[in-house]
């Protein structure tokens, strides 16, 4: 058997399955259950600095090939956060990353500051939100001189945390965003956030079917362009990356990591395969390795021939 443990960020994990961001990851029991399902670590749901509301329901529609949601990032705030991470940490089974989010510099700064003392392993900066502040009103990962801007300043109060960005794939080119961010003094990379916004419409009754109209859109569909995505990202800036969008299968993971992930993000895939699919993809990845004389994951990191 293949030796599937990755070293990311000073963190180690089991093997490089990950629960992405705004996928069950809300409590520290359901923490726990994620990794007895097979994960080698957990991304929390973007924690904002204050609760925030998230649209109202139908959120998430699905079919066979995609998923398109409007949940709008709904959280119940940093102090209920730090409550479920100090549980988490009593009997911490895997890494975990917290993921944040902001609609302003001081937004991000402030949750940042705070979050450098909590038990967690990396803080994500989920720079795909709106900056209300921005001249545009566009999220900071549509803009390079936001997106370096808002990762200099977390830099300089996150301490010792290493500090990940989340890209959008919502831009014309993503490699001039992580190139500003990685100029900006980040650790790594989250990608892809969702693509869109999407748009599903009810024909009998004309209308969308989502209360906020329109969604992001995940899954299956939107792997080819997650895969394109990270490996721009790694020759761009050869920094380490989570890549993730559509990933449902070993193969899926094998695939990306070929293009520069280190980890691979499981999402939309727990509601395609169950929640064990951490499970199954890492037994499939073990497959794949034997069959093709793999003892080491390290071994396939970003050896794609292009």
């Amino acid at each position: 058997m293949a030796n599937l443990s990755i070293k990311y960020l000073g963190a180690e994990f089991k093997n490089p399955t990950v629960l992405a961001s705004g996928v069950t990851g809300v409590t520290a029991a359901t923490w726990r259950s994620v990794v007895n399902s097979g994960a080698g670590g957990i991304t929390t749901k973007s924690i904002w600095l204050n609760e925030h509301k998230g649209h109202k329901n139908p959120t998430i529609i699905t079919t066979e090939h995609w998923m398109m949601n409007a949940v709008g990032l709904p959280d119940a705030g940093l102090e209920k956060a730090q409550q479920e991470i100090d549980e988490y940490n009593k009997t911490k089974p895997a890494p975990l990353i917290a993921s944040v989010a902001g609609g302003t510099m001081d937004e991000f700064v402030a949750i940042a500051e705070k979050m450098k003392d909590l038990p967690i392993d990396i803080l994500e900066i989920n720079i795909s939100c709106p900056n209300v502040e921005g001249e545009f009103g566009l999220p900071f990962a549509c803009v390079a001189k936001d997106a370096r801007k808002v990762v200099e300043e977390v830099k300089k109060v996150s301490g010792k945390k290493p500090v990940i960005v989340k890209l959008s794939p919502n831009v014309t080119d993503i490699k001039e965003i992580a190139n500003a961010c990685a100029e900006g003094g980040v650790d790594g990379f989250c990608l892809i956030n969702t693509l869109g916004p999407g748009l599903y419409i009810n024909i009998e009754t004309r209308i969308p079917v989502l209360a906020n109209k329109v969604g992001g859109i995940s899954g299956p569909a939107i792997k080819p362009l997650a895969v394109k995505m990270v490996h721009d990202v790694y020759k761009a800036t050869k920094l380490p990356i989570i890549g993730t969008g559509g990933i449902t299968t070993g193969r899926d993971a094998i695939e990306i990591m070929m293009a520069g992930a280190t980890l691979v993000g499981i999402g939309s895939a727990v509601y395609y395969r169950g929640l064990d699919v951490f499970r199954k993809v890492a037994n499939e990845m073990n497959e794949w390795c034997d069959l093709n004389g793999v003892k080491d994951l390290s071994e396939i990191i970003g050896t794609v021939k292009m």
